[in-house]
């Protein structure tokens, strides 16, 4: 059973910190292995120079990895961040980012994932992620 993005919604509004979800991230998309989250542009979300932080997108990108590993096992149960990794690759001004979440392998006590993260309209990556969630 894939989550309806309603339900990954609902799973953002009820398990995720004031300060995640200040992030104004919304569901766009899931599947039985993936999920596309929104992250809107924010001037509150910038750095010097104008460009989006990179602690936003690190952030938006677990959060997609949460989604995406709830759609893969029918909905959320708990899991712990392992190891992240992120690669910035292009600055993101005024635009927002869609954060393309996969599950490239789903075990019974382990999670791994690839994250993508691109400006809205644009072909290129602006940050490449990756990351391994321990399953309860």
């Amino acid at each position: 059973m894939t989550l309806t993005t309603a339900e990954a919604d609902k799973i953002l509004a009820d398990n995720f910190a004031p300060w995640v979800q200040a992030l104004g991230l919304s569901v766009a998309e899931t599947g039985p292995q993936h999920a596309v989250l929104r992250l809107p542009w924010s001037d509150q979300l910038a750095r010097e120079g104008g460009g989006l932080s990179g602690q936003a997108m690190m952030a938006a990108a677990d959060t997609a990895s949460v989604i995406a590993v709830s759609a893969a096992r029918g909905g959320f149960g708990p899991m712990t961040t392992v190891q992240q990794s992120t690669s910035f690759q292009r600055a993101v001004t005024g635009q927002d980012v869609l954060v393309h979440a996969r599950v490239t392998k789903l075990g019974r006590r382990i999670a791994f994932l690839d994250i993508a993260l691109t400006a809205e309209g644009q072909d290129e990556p602006a940050a490449h992620a990756t990351a391994v969630y321990a399953l309860a």
